[in-house]
Protein backbone atom coordinates (compact mmCIF):
# COMPACT_ATOMS: atom_id res chain seq x y z
CA UNK A 1 0.00 0.00 0.00
CA UNK A 2 2.91 2.48 0.94
CA UNK A 3 4.42 1.83 -2.44
CA UNK A 4 0.92 2.28 -4.33
CA UNK A 5 0.73 5.47 -2.43
CA UNK A 6 4.44 6.61 -3.86
CA UNK A 7 4.18 5.60 -6.59
CA UNK A 8 0.87 7.56 -7.16
CA UNK A 9 2.43 10.67 -5.82
CA UNK A 10 5.49 10.43 -7.78
CA UNK A 11 3.83 10.04 -10.57
CA UNK A 12 1.68 13.48 -10.14
CA UNK A 13 4.61 15.32 -8.19
CA UNK A 14 7.47 14.41 -9.71
CA UNK A 15 11.11 14.89 -8.16
CA UNK A 16 14.38 15.04 -8.37
CA UNK A 17 15.55 12.95 -5.67
CA UNK A 18 17.15 10.95 -8.21
CA UNK A 19 20.06 13.25 -9.02
CA UNK A 20 23.35 11.90 -7.71
CA UNK A 21 25.27 13.63 -5.23
CA UNK A 22 29.05 14.43 -5.02
CA UNK A 23 30.65 11.18 -4.74
CA UNK A 24 34.46 11.74 -5.70
CA UNK A 25 35.64 15.53 -4.46
CA UNK A 26 39.11 14.91 -4.87
CA UNK A 27 40.99 17.29 -7.83
CA UNK A 28 44.02 14.47 -7.34
CA UNK A 29 44.52 13.97 -11.69
CA UNK A 30 41.58 15.99 -12.38
CA UNK A 31 41.81 18.34 -15.12
CA UNK A 32 40.80 21.90 -14.04
CA UNK A 33 38.47 22.75 -16.58
CA UNK A 34 36.49 19.80 -15.80
CA UNK A 35 33.78 20.99 -13.07
CA UNK A 36 33.10 24.08 -15.28
CA UNK A 37 32.67 22.15 -18.19
CA UNK A 38 30.52 19.24 -16.78
CA UNK A 39 29.18 19.77 -13.23
CA UNK A 40 25.27 20.46 -13.39
CA UNK A 41 24.56 18.18 -16.74
CA UNK A 42 22.74 15.17 -17.43
CA UNK A 43 24.22 13.97 -20.77
CA UNK A 44 24.19 11.40 -22.88
CA UNK A 45 28.23 10.11 -23.69
CA UNK A 46 28.07 11.29 -27.36
CA UNK A 47 27.44 14.92 -25.84
CA UNK A 48 30.60 14.35 -24.00
CA UNK A 49 33.75 15.43 -25.82
CA UNK A 50 35.96 13.35 -24.13
CA UNK A 51 38.19 10.59 -25.79
CA UNK A 52 36.91 6.90 -24.45
CA UNK A 53 40.20 5.97 -22.63
CA UNK A 54 39.86 9.69 -20.64
CA UNK A 55 35.54 8.88 -20.46
CA UNK A 56 36.42 5.73 -18.95
CA UNK A 57 38.84 6.53 -16.33
CA UNK A 58 36.46 9.73 -15.28
CA UNK A 59 33.23 7.15 -14.91
CA UNK A 60 35.64 4.16 -12.55
CA UNK A 61 36.62 6.91 -10.24
CA UNK A 62 33.13 8.27 -10.02
CA UNK A 63 33.66 11.84 -11.37
CA UNK A 64 30.65 11.04 -13.94
CA UNK A 65 28.02 9.05 -12.43
CA UNK A 66 25.40 7.02 -14.31
CA UNK A 67 21.76 7.68 -14.23
CA UNK A 68 18.68 5.30 -15.71
CA UNK A 69 17.64 7.79 -18.73
CA UNK A 70 13.73 6.28 -18.37
CA UNK A 71 12.72 5.27 -15.24
CA UNK A 72 9.27 2.48 -15.01
CA UNK A 73 6.71 3.58 -12.74
CA UNK A 74 2.85 1.63 -11.99
CA UNK A 75 1.54 4.24 -14.77
CA UNK A 76 4.27 3.70 -17.35
CA UNK A 77 7.57 5.61 -17.77
CA UNK A 78 9.06 8.67 -17.49
CA UNK A 79 11.87 10.32 -19.24
CA UNK A 80 14.39 11.67 -16.70
CA UNK A 81 15.70 14.08 -19.72
CA UNK A 82 12.61 15.83 -20.12
CA UNK A 83 10.11 14.76 -17.75
CA UNK A 84 7.70 13.19 -20.60
CA UNK A 85 5.28 10.52 -19.16
CA UNK A 86 2.73 10.66 -21.96
CA UNK A 87 2.35 7.20 -22.60
CA UNK A 88 2.15 7.87 -26.65
CA UNK A 89 4.94 9.69 -26.69
CA UNK A 90 6.90 6.74 -25.74
CA UNK A 91 7.57 4.01 -28.05
CA UNK A 92 9.84 0.79 -28.71
CA UNK A 93 12.40 -0.78 -31.20
CA UNK A 94 14.61 -3.70 -31.14
CA UNK A 95 18.20 -2.52 -29.93
CA UNK A 96 21.17 -3.00 -31.97
CA UNK A 97 23.40 -2.70 -28.71
CA UNK A 98 22.42 -6.00 -26.50
CA UNK A 99 19.49 -7.30 -28.85
CA UNK A 100 16.93 -6.24 -26.83
CA UNK A 101 13.39 -4.35 -27.33
CA UNK A 102 14.14 -0.84 -25.46
CA UNK A 103 11.41 2.16 -24.86
CA UNK A 104 12.90 5.57 -25.81
CA UNK A 105 11.03 8.56 -25.34
CA UNK A 106 10.08 10.61 -28.81
CA UNK A 107 9.11 14.14 -26.62
CA UNK A 108 12.94 15.35 -26.48
CA UNK A 109 14.51 12.92 -29.67
CA UNK A 110 15.81 15.90 -31.46
CA UNK A 111 18.29 16.45 -28.63
CA UNK A 112 19.19 13.09 -29.25
CA UNK A 113 17.61 9.58 -28.84
CA UNK A 114 17.39 8.47 -24.87
CA UNK A 115 16.32 4.95 -24.38
CA UNK A 116 16.37 2.99 -21.24
CA UNK A 117 19.23 1.23 -22.30
CA UNK A 118 21.32 4.44 -22.48
CA UNK A 119 21.95 6.24 -19.40
CA UNK A 120 22.56 9.89 -18.99
CA UNK A 121 25.49 11.01 -17.10
CA UNK A 122 25.78 13.54 -14.89
CA UNK A 123 29.02 14.78 -13.00
CA UNK A 124 29.78 13.69 -9.08
CA UNK A 125 32.89 15.32 -9.20
CA UNK A 126 34.68 18.00 -7.50
CA UNK A 127 32.13 21.34 -7.33
CA UNK A 128 32.91 24.08 -9.31
CA UNK A 129 34.04 27.15 -8.11
CA UNK A 130 32.72 30.15 -10.30
CA UNK A 131 34.84 33.49 -10.00
CA UNK A 132 33.70 36.02 -7.68
CA UNK A 133 33.43 39.30 -9.36
CA UNK A 134 33.72 42.45 -7.55
CA UNK A 135 32.56 44.49 -10.55
CA UNK A 136 30.75 42.40 -12.94
CA UNK A 137 28.07 44.52 -14.24
CA UNK A 138 29.43 47.55 -16.49
CA UNK A 139 25.81 48.93 -17.27
CA UNK A 140 25.69 52.63 -16.71
CA UNK A 141 21.92 53.71 -17.46
CA UNK A 142 19.20 54.68 -15.09
CA UNK A 143 16.79 53.27 -14.19
CA UNK A 144 12.95 55.08 -13.29
CA UNK A 145 11.82 55.25 -9.87
CA UNK A 146 9.62 52.18 -10.43
CA UNK A 147 11.95 50.03 -12.06
CA UNK A 148 14.49 50.68 -9.59
CA UNK A 149 11.80 49.07 -6.73
CA UNK A 150 11.51 46.11 -8.77
CA UNK A 151 14.89 46.10 -9.54
CA UNK A 152 15.67 46.16 -5.67
CA UNK A 153 13.05 43.41 -4.86
CA UNK A 154 15.09 41.02 -7.88
CA UNK A 155 18.36 41.97 -6.36
CA UNK A 156 16.95 40.56 -2.38
CA UNK A 157 15.44 37.34 -3.71
CA UNK A 158 18.49 36.54 -5.49
CA UNK A 159 20.84 37.72 -2.56
CA UNK A 160 18.47 35.33 -0.48
CA UNK A 161 17.62 32.00 -2.54
CA UNK A 162 15.04 29.44 -2.19
CA UNK A 163 12.29 31.96 -3.15
CA UNK A 164 10.30 32.95 -5.98
CA UNK A 165 9.45 36.37 -7.23
CA UNK A 166 6.85 37.41 -10.16
CA UNK A 167 8.05 40.25 -11.78
CA UNK A 168 4.71 41.67 -13.53
CA UNK A 169 6.20 44.65 -15.77
CA UNK A 170 3.97 45.86 -18.91
CA UNK A 171 5.95 45.76 -22.68
CA UNK A 172 8.52 47.85 -22.70
CA UNK A 173 8.81 48.40 -18.84
CA UNK A 174 12.45 47.36 -19.41
CA UNK A 175 12.56 44.17 -17.87
CA UNK A 176 16.04 43.42 -18.67
CA UNK A 177 17.48 46.45 -17.30
CA UNK A 178 15.89 45.45 -14.17
CA UNK A 179 17.81 42.30 -13.73
CA UNK A 180 21.26 43.46 -13.92
CA UNK A 181 21.60 45.21 -10.59
CA UNK A 182 20.53 41.43 -9.01
CA UNK A 183 22.72 39.43 -11.76
CA UNK A 184 25.95 41.86 -10.79
CA UNK A 185 25.82 41.07 -7.10
CA UNK A 186 25.15 37.28 -7.90
CA UNK A 187 28.39 37.02 -9.81
CA UNK A 188 30.11 39.06 -7.02
CA UNK A 189 28.93 36.00 -5.04
CA UNK A 190 30.09 33.64 -7.30
CA UNK A 191 26.51 32.82 -8.29
CA UNK A 192 25.68 31.06 -11.29
CA UNK A 193 23.12 32.28 -13.27
CA UNK A 194 20.63 31.17 -15.90
CA UNK A 195 18.15 33.35 -17.80
CA UNK A 196 15.82 31.26 -19.66
CA UNK A 197 13.44 31.91 -22.05
CA UNK A 198 10.83 30.22 -24.63
CA UNK A 199 12.10 31.23 -28.04
CA UNK A 200 15.33 31.53 -29.66
CA UNK A 201 15.23 35.00 -31.33
CA UNK A 202 15.08 36.32 -27.59
CA UNK A 203 18.08 34.92 -26.95
CA UNK A 204 19.41 36.32 -29.99
CA UNK A 205 18.81 39.75 -28.86
CA UNK A 206 19.68 39.53 -25.68
CA UNK A 207 23.36 38.15 -25.81
CA UNK A 208 24.91 41.39 -27.10
CA UNK A 209 22.99 43.26 -24.95
CA UNK A 210 24.87 41.17 -22.32
CA UNK A 211 27.96 41.43 -23.26
CA UNK A 212 27.78 44.51 -22.77
CA UNK A 213 26.40 44.76 -19.48
CA UNK A 214 28.85 42.16 -18.69
CA UNK A 215 31.97 42.52 -20.21
CA UNK A 216 34.48 40.37 -17.96
CA UNK A 217 31.80 37.55 -17.49
CA UNK A 218 32.05 34.04 -19.22
CA UNK A 219 28.51 33.99 -20.99
CA UNK A 220 27.25 31.12 -22.82
CA UNK A 221 24.19 31.66 -25.27
CA UNK A 222 22.00 28.71 -26.04
CA UNK A 223 19.88 28.03 -28.31
CA UNK A 224 19.41 24.91 -31.38
CA UNK A 225 22.18 25.98 -34.04
CA UNK A 226 23.91 28.44 -31.69
CA UNK A 227 27.70 27.93 -31.54
CA UNK A 228 28.28 27.54 -28.69
CA UNK A 229 28.08 23.72 -27.50
CA UNK A 230 29.54 23.79 -24.36
CA UNK A 231 27.29 25.88 -22.16
CA UNK A 232 29.64 26.26 -19.30
CA UNK A 233 29.17 30.04 -18.80
CA UNK A 234 28.94 31.24 -15.08
CA UNK A 235 25.87 33.45 -16.79
CA UNK A 236 24.04 31.15 -19.46
CA UNK A 237 21.41 32.32 -21.42
CA UNK A 238 19.39 29.51 -22.79
CA UNK A 239 15.72 28.93 -24.89
CA UNK A 240 13.91 26.77 -21.98
CA UNK A 241 14.29 23.95 -24.22
CA UNK A 242 18.02 23.74 -23.63
CA UNK A 243 17.49 22.99 -19.93
CA UNK A 244 16.99 19.77 -20.68
CA UNK A 245 20.68 19.03 -20.29
CA UNK A 246 20.91 20.52 -16.73
CA UNK A 247 20.31 19.50 -13.19
CA UNK A 248 20.36 21.38 -9.80
CA UNK A 249 23.36 23.56 -11.98
CA UNK A 250 22.29 27.38 -11.27
CA UNK A 251 22.44 29.13 -8.42
CA UNK A 252 19.69 31.78 -9.57
CA UNK A 253 16.97 31.04 -12.57
CA UNK A 254 15.11 33.35 -14.46
CA UNK A 255 12.36 32.48 -16.83
CA UNK A 256 11.31 35.15 -19.20
CA UNK A 257 7.92 35.46 -20.71
CA UNK A 258 6.98 32.74 -18.41
CA UNK A 259 3.27 32.82 -19.86
CA UNK A 260 4.73 32.39 -23.62
CA UNK A 261 4.08 29.72 -25.77
CA UNK A 262 5.55 26.82 -25.55
CA UNK A 263 6.69 27.24 -21.73
CA UNK A 264 3.20 27.62 -20.26
CA UNK A 265 1.82 24.90 -22.61
CA UNK A 266 4.33 22.34 -22.28
CA UNK A 267 4.76 20.89 -18.70
CA UNK A 268 8.08 19.06 -19.82
CA UNK A 269 9.72 22.52 -19.60
CA UNK A 270 8.91 23.96 -16.22
CA UNK A 271 9.86 20.38 -15.11
CA UNK A 272 13.24 21.02 -17.12
CA UNK A 273 13.48 24.88 -15.62
CA UNK A 274 12.76 23.21 -11.83
CA UNK A 275 15.64 20.48 -12.20
CA UNK A 276 18.25 23.04 -13.84
CA UNK A 277 17.76 25.23 -10.47
CA UNK A 278 19.90 24.03 -7.51
CA UNK A 279 17.25 23.18 -4.09
CA UNK A 280 18.12 26.47 -2.66
CA UNK A 281 18.11 28.96 -5.77
CA UNK A 282 16.19 31.97 -6.28
CA UNK A 283 13.74 31.80 -9.20
CA UNK A 284 12.80 34.67 -10.81
CA UNK A 285 9.38 34.83 -13.64
CA UNK A 286 9.18 37.70 -16.03
CA UNK A 287 6.14 38.46 -17.89
CA UNK A 288 3.76 41.42 -19.07
CA UNK A 289 0.87 38.99 -19.64
CA UNK A 290 0.41 36.53 -16.53
CA UNK A 291 -1.73 33.54 -17.17
CA UNK A 292 -4.54 33.16 -14.96
CA UNK A 293 -2.85 30.73 -12.83
CA UNK A 294 -0.32 32.79 -11.58
CA UNK A 295 -2.53 35.98 -11.35
CA UNK A 296 -4.63 33.54 -8.76
CA UNK A 297 -1.64 32.89 -6.99
CA UNK A 298 -0.22 36.46 -6.33
CA UNK A 299 -3.78 37.25 -5.62
CA UNK A 300 -3.68 34.46 -3.14
CA UNK A 301 -0.18 35.41 -1.33
CA UNK A 302 1.39 31.64 -2.67
CA UNK A 303 3.94 33.55 -5.14
CA UNK A 304 5.11 36.90 -4.38
CA UNK A 305 5.11 39.98 -6.86
CA UNK A 306 6.05 43.12 -7.92
CA UNK A 307 4.53 45.30 -10.54
CA UNK A 308 6.02 47.03 -12.50
CA UNK A 309 2.57 48.98 -14.56
CA UNK A 310 4.60 51.82 -17.00
CA UNK A 311 7.27 51.72 -19.75
CA UNK A 312 10.40 52.55 -18.26
CA UNK A 313 9.81 55.80 -20.89
CA UNK A 314 5.99 56.77 -19.20
CA UNK A 315 4.12 56.58 -21.77
CA UNK A 316 1.18 54.12 -22.00
CA UNK A 317 0.90 51.53 -23.82
CA UNK A 318 -0.62 52.41 -27.53
CA UNK A 319 -4.21 51.00 -27.40
CA UNK A 320 -5.01 48.68 -31.03
CA UNK A 321 -7.95 50.11 -32.63
CA UNK A 322 -10.34 47.70 -34.11
CA UNK A 323 -10.53 47.43 -37.85
CA UNK A 324 -13.97 45.21 -38.97
CA UNK A 325 -13.15 44.18 -42.66
CA UNK A 326 -16.35 42.20 -44.06
CA UNK A 327 -14.29 41.14 -47.00
CA UNK A 328 -11.36 39.45 -44.88
CA UNK A 329 -11.92 36.00 -46.05
CA UNK A 330 -11.83 36.40 -49.76
CA UNK A 331 -8.85 38.65 -49.29
CA UNK A 332 -7.21 36.29 -47.10
CA UNK A 333 -7.75 33.75 -49.95
CA UNK A 334 -5.85 35.84 -52.36
CA UNK A 335 -3.14 36.57 -49.55
CA UNK A 336 -3.59 39.84 -49.30
CA UNK A 337 -4.57 42.09 -46.59
CA UNK A 338 -8.52 43.46 -46.76
CA UNK A 339 -9.08 47.15 -48.50
CA UNK A 340 -9.26 49.28 -45.20
CA UNK A 341 -5.36 48.30 -44.84
CA UNK A 342 -4.43 49.84 -47.79
CA UNK A 343 -6.49 53.16 -46.95
CA UNK A 344 -4.97 53.06 -43.74
CA UNK A 345 -1.33 52.33 -45.24
CA UNK A 346 -1.59 55.38 -47.56
CA UNK A 347 -2.83 57.96 -44.41
CA UNK A 348 -0.38 56.99 -41.25
CA UNK A 349 0.73 59.60 -38.93
CA UNK A 350 3.95 58.90 -39.70
CA UNK A 351 5.18 57.19 -42.60
CA UNK A 352 8.57 57.32 -41.94
CA UNK A 353 8.01 54.38 -39.39
CA UNK A 354 8.57 50.61 -40.46
CA UNK A 355 5.41 48.31 -40.59
CA UNK A 356 5.73 45.02 -38.87
CA UNK A 357 2.54 42.71 -39.65
CA UNK A 358 1.76 39.91 -37.57
CA UNK A 359 -0.52 36.51 -39.91
CA UNK A 360 -1.52 34.12 -38.53
CA UNK A 361 0.17 31.38 -40.83
CA UNK A 362 3.58 30.65 -42.27
CA UNK A 363 1.66 30.47 -45.80
CA UNK A 364 0.12 33.78 -45.47
CA UNK A 365 3.67 35.40 -43.93
CA UNK A 366 5.04 33.85 -47.72
CA UNK A 367 2.37 34.56 -50.37
CA UNK A 368 1.82 37.79 -49.14
CA UNK A 369 4.99 39.12 -49.60
CA UNK A 370 4.66 39.21 -53.60
CA UNK A 371 0.77 40.50 -53.23
CA UNK A 372 1.34 43.57 -50.69
CA UNK A 373 4.73 44.50 -52.75
CA UNK A 374 2.34 44.24 -56.38
CA UNK A 375 -0.34 46.52 -54.39
CA UNK A 376 1.80 48.90 -52.87
CA UNK A 377 4.61 49.26 -56.23
CA UNK A 378 7.56 48.01 -54.20
CA UNK A 379 10.31 46.40 -54.88
CA UNK A 380 10.15 43.40 -52.68
CA UNK A 381 13.62 42.12 -52.64
CA UNK A 382 14.47 46.02 -51.18
CA UNK A 383 11.31 46.81 -49.06
CA UNK A 384 9.52 43.84 -47.92
CA UNK A 385 10.27 40.48 -46.05
CA UNK A 386 8.76 37.66 -44.40
CA UNK A 387 10.12 35.68 -41.17
CA UNK A 388 8.42 32.39 -39.46
CA UNK A 389 9.79 30.25 -37.06
CA UNK A 390 10.78 27.55 -40.01
CA UNK A 391 12.77 30.14 -42.18
CA UNK A 392 16.80 29.45 -41.91
CA UNK A 393 17.00 33.14 -42.46
CA UNK A 394 14.97 34.24 -39.90
CA UNK A 395 18.52 36.02 -37.70
CA UNK A 396 19.60 37.58 -40.83
CA UNK A 397 16.65 39.15 -41.99
CA UNK A 398 15.27 40.50 -38.21
CA UNK A 399 18.69 42.16 -37.87
CA UNK A 400 18.36 44.02 -41.55
CA UNK A 401 15.27 44.86 -40.27
CA UNK A 402 16.59 46.07 -36.90
CA UNK A 403 18.87 47.99 -39.07
CA UNK A 404 16.26 49.39 -41.08
CA UNK A 405 17.61 48.29 -44.46
CA UNK A 406 14.17 47.12 -45.52
CA UNK A 407 10.64 48.97 -44.37
CA UNK A 408 8.08 46.33 -44.13
CA UNK A 409 8.35 42.91 -42.44
CA UNK A 410 5.62 40.32 -42.28
CA UNK A 411 5.71 37.07 -39.14
CA UNK A 412 4.22 34.63 -38.00
CA UNK A 413 3.96 35.19 -33.76
CA UNK A 414 7.60 34.00 -33.40
CA UNK A 415 8.07 37.80 -33.29
CA UNK A 416 5.13 38.65 -30.86
CA UNK A 417 7.52 39.28 -28.07
CA UNK A 418 11.20 39.87 -26.52
CA UNK A 419 12.43 41.98 -29.49
CA UNK A 420 12.84 45.53 -29.88
CA UNK A 421 12.24 47.72 -32.77
CA UNK A 422 12.71 51.92 -32.04
CA UNK A 423 9.97 52.60 -34.80
CA UNK A 424 6.96 50.89 -35.81
CA UNK A 425 3.85 50.77 -36.42
CA UNK A 426 1.85 47.36 -35.73
CA UNK A 427 -1.02 45.77 -38.04
CA UNK A 428 -2.33 42.15 -37.57
CA UNK A 429 -4.09 40.66 -40.25
CA UNK A 430 -7.30 38.14 -39.08
CA UNK A 431 -6.86 39.33 -35.29
CA UNK A 432 -9.84 36.82 -34.68
CA UNK A 433 -7.53 33.52 -35.97
CA UNK A 434 -6.98 31.22 -32.73
CA UNK A 435 -3.46 31.61 -32.79
CA UNK A 436 -3.67 35.21 -31.14
CA UNK A 437 -4.74 34.77 -27.53
CA UNK A 438 -5.25 37.45 -25.56
CA UNK A 439 -1.61 37.25 -24.28
CA UNK A 440 -0.30 37.19 -27.67
CA UNK A 441 -2.43 40.18 -28.80
CA UNK A 442 -1.11 42.30 -26.10
CA UNK A 443 2.41 41.28 -26.53
CA UNK A 444 1.99 42.32 -30.46
CA UNK A 445 0.52 45.65 -29.39
CA UNK A 446 3.60 45.59 -27.52
CA UNK A 447 5.81 45.88 -29.86
CA UNK A 448 5.13 49.48 -31.05
CA UNK A 449 5.91 52.73 -29.53
CA UNK A 450 9.18 51.39 -27.22
CA UNK A 451 11.09 54.10 -28.47
CA UNK A 452 11.13 57.71 -25.89
CA UNK A 453 11.79 59.21 -29.49
CA UNK A 454 8.70 57.53 -30.81
CA UNK A 455 6.48 56.13 -28.12
CA UNK A 456 3.22 56.43 -29.70
CA UNK A 457 2.88 54.27 -32.79
CA UNK A 458 -0.41 53.01 -34.51
CA UNK A 459 -1.54 49.39 -33.92
CA UNK A 460 -4.55 48.65 -35.92
CA UNK A 461 -6.29 45.03 -35.40
CA UNK A 462 -8.42 43.46 -38.86
CA UNK A 463 -10.87 41.28 -38.03
CA UNK A 464 -14.23 39.94 -39.34
CA UNK A 465 -15.61 39.76 -35.69
CA UNK A 466 -14.54 40.32 -32.34
CA UNK A 467 -13.07 37.76 -30.42
CA UNK A 468 -12.88 37.43 -26.70
CA UNK A 469 -9.30 37.48 -26.82
CA UNK A 470 -9.75 40.90 -28.62
CA UNK A 471 -12.02 41.93 -26.26
CA UNK A 472 -10.10 41.01 -23.10
CA UNK A 473 -6.33 42.39 -24.87
CA UNK A 474 -8.11 45.95 -25.19
CA UNK A 475 -9.00 45.82 -21.61
CA UNK A 476 -6.07 44.18 -20.26
CA UNK A 477 -4.11 47.38 -22.08
CA UNK A 478 -6.57 49.64 -20.95
CA UNK A 479 -6.43 48.14 -17.00
CA UNK A 480 -2.93 48.60 -17.13
CA UNK A 481 -2.49 52.07 -18.52
CA UNK A 482 -5.11 53.48 -15.99
CA UNK A 483 -3.44 51.64 -13.04
CA UNK A 484 -0.05 54.07 -14.68
CA UNK A 485 -1.97 56.86 -14.37
CA UNK A 486 -2.61 56.71 -10.84
CA UNK A 487 1.00 56.37 -9.60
Amino acid sequence: MTNLFTSIHSFFNPTYDWIPQVVNNSKHELEESYPNRYAGKLLLQTEISLEQSTFTHLLSANYFTAVTAIEKHLFGHRCRRCGNQTKRMFASFPCARCGTTHVYCRRCIEMGQITSCQPLYYWTGPTPVWKAQEKACQWVGELSRYQKKASERIAMTMKRGNDELLVWAVCGAGKTEMLFDGIGKSLKQGKRVCLATPRTDVVRELLPRFHTAFPSTIISGLYGGSEDKDGNGQLVLSTTHQLFRFAHAFDVVIIDEIDAFPFHAEPTLSFAANRAAKQDAARIYLTATPRKMQRQKVEAKKLKAVFVPVRFHGYPLPVPKLQMDFDLKSALKNYSPPKSFFSWYHKRVNRQRQLLIFVPTIKLAEEMVAKLANTLNLDKGDAIHHVHASDPDRAERVQQYRDKKFSILITTTILERGVTFPSVDVVVIDAGHVVFDEAALVQIAGRAGRSPNDPTGEVIFHHDGKTTAIVQAIKSIKKMNQRGRKL
